[in-house]
């Protein structure tokens, strides 16, 4: 079985990809036309979306740059939603671009950015709400699996390569933290954004239920848990050592996952950022199991599970570096060993401040920002066309666009933030999308044309510009 990269890169996946534009270089400003399926080919639509790039563009002077804003911020609702009602509920099924499956994590991600909309646009709330349904469905279906499909019958490639529990529906079974945390996260800011309660059901109440059971398990506190994962290949970064179980770690509170967001395996399971992140949205079922479940026990108990990792977290996160002081590690055992490095996709040291409530100003944030940000970092590149975050999934050399993305959003400097959308701009290899990664002294050289998550994160990040910084755009 081929690695993610070479699927991904030598495989028709998706039944239809023909909206895809090929690169084209060196247009003048008369060729910024937009790359948007037509109207009739875009799987949803969305009038408040369509009114508000119009909005935006006018903020935008440069026109490559309007012309990518246009292009990538609505490319998930363009291309990747399959919207239907499912007794009477509102059901939605997302994949991530070019491969035909849903991630709990990409979906989430890939819709937040339309939150701020979805109050006045009925049709847009209903269609997030059915992600929402349809993320509390795979939970129940298997809380340890990352990526799902719709049609139960379909058989995933990783079957005959996978020694884990395969079920009916699962892509992909590779346990990850963020991928039951980023549900909560869009459940959450769905709530905030919209006032609307209506999927926070008696489902939606055991999903909630179900994945405090699933950290708990991978606390490890009495036993290694019900959960192992091998993979025949030669891939590294796609195998769990130890009869699947990972490398031993001392049972401290902090939960154990044993791959990264980026589907990589982890080499400590006690991956860092995403403990924090499951701090914070533990502390989000709290809140809505008591204002809304009116279940107080339910809260008590997400709250407890939060103030545990949260205490674990203030002994074992940090470490010392010699160059950056005391810097939060991304993984560790617990035991004192760290692995100090960042990946591009988020969760990530980087985006701590974005997905947390840590602050930016925070001392141990900034030093660990400065290590992630500078050559101390082994997956951070600079190069001929640019300069950021990769990581072991896509090889050595390799920036990804999120990286880049994620640098500005955690930025309050306009130089540094003006930097990114300078390289964003000039690192899409032509096609007017961003990508999954670039070589970092060739931008044409690329995987991933039809990469959603990347798109609509990049257009939240000049939404966000063009809210706090409009003279970056002007």
């Amino acid at each position: 079985m081929p690695n993610r990269r070479e699927f991904i890169k030598n495989t028709a996946i998706v039944s239809s990809m023909a909206w895809l534009p090929k690169p084209v270089w060196g247009r003048s400003k008369a060729e910024f036309t937009s790359l948007r399926p037509d109207i009739q080919q875009r799987k949803f639509r969305s009038v408040a979306v369509d009114n508000y790039i119009e909005v935006v563009k006018k903020g935008i002077a440069d026109p490559e740059m309007r012309w990518l804003f246009e292009n990538c911020y609505p490319n998930t609702l363009d291309t990747t939603v399959d919207f239907e009602y499912l007794d009477g509920q509102p059901d939605t099924f997302v994949i991530t671009g070019d491969i035909d499956a849903m991630w709990l994590r990409d979906s989430s991600a890939q819709v937040t950015p339309y939150l701020p909309l979805a109050k006045e646009d009925k049709h847009l709330r209903e269609m997030i709400a059915g992600v929402i349904n349809r993320q509390v469905h795979f939970i129940h279906l298997d809380p340890y699996a990352n990526a799902f499909y719709k049609d139960t019958s379909k058989v995933s490639e990783w079957k005959e390569s996978d020694i884990t529990k395969m079920l009916p529906g699962v892509h992909e079974r590779k346990w990850e933290i963020d991928s039951l945390c980023y549900p909560i996260r869009l459940s959450y800011l769905y709530w905030k954004a919209t006032g609307d309660t209506s999927p926070f059901d008696l489902r939606w109440q055991d999903a909630i239920i179900l994945i405090l059971k699933t950290f708990r398990e991978q606390q490890r506190k009495t036993d290694r848990g019900p959960y192992t994962f091998q993979r025949r290949t030669a891939w590294a970064t796609d195998g769990v050592p130890l009869s699947g179980y990972g490398y031993p770690v001392k049972p401290v509170g902090l939960i154990c996952s044993m791959f990264r967001p980026s589907d990589d395996a982890t080499i400590f399971p006690f991956l860092i950022p995403s403990n924090y992140f499951a701090v914070e949205i533990l502390r989000y079922a709290a809140e809505m199991s008591k204002t809304i479940l009116k279940n107080e026990g339910l809260a008590h108990n997400c709250w407890l599970l939060a103030e545990e990792v949260s205490d674990a977290l203030k002994q074992y996160s940090t470490t010392m570096h010699p160059a950056h002081g005391r810097i939060i590690g991304y993984e560790t055992n617990a035991m004192g060993s760290y692995n100090l490095m960042d990946d591009a996709n988020s969760p990530n040291l980087l985006s701590l401040p974005y997905l947390t409530d840590m602050e930016l100003i925070n001392p141990d944030y900034c030093r660990t920002r400065a290590f992630v940000l500078s050559d101390d970092n082994p997956f951070y590149f600079k190069g001929l066309a640019g300069e950021g975050l990769g990581g072991p999934h896509t090889g050595i050399n390799t920036i990804w666009p999120m990286g880049i993305i994620m640098r500005a959003l955690t930025s309050s400097d306009p130089q540094e933030i003006s930097k990114c959308l300078q390289m964003l701009k000039t690192t899409h290899g032509g096609t007017g999308f961003m990508h999954e990664s670039f070589n970092k002294d060739n931008a044409a050289d690329f995987t991933r044309k039809w990469f959603a998550w990347a798109n609509t994160l990049f257009g939240e990040l000049v939404i966000k510009v063009y809210n706090h910084w409009p003279e970056l755009l002007k």
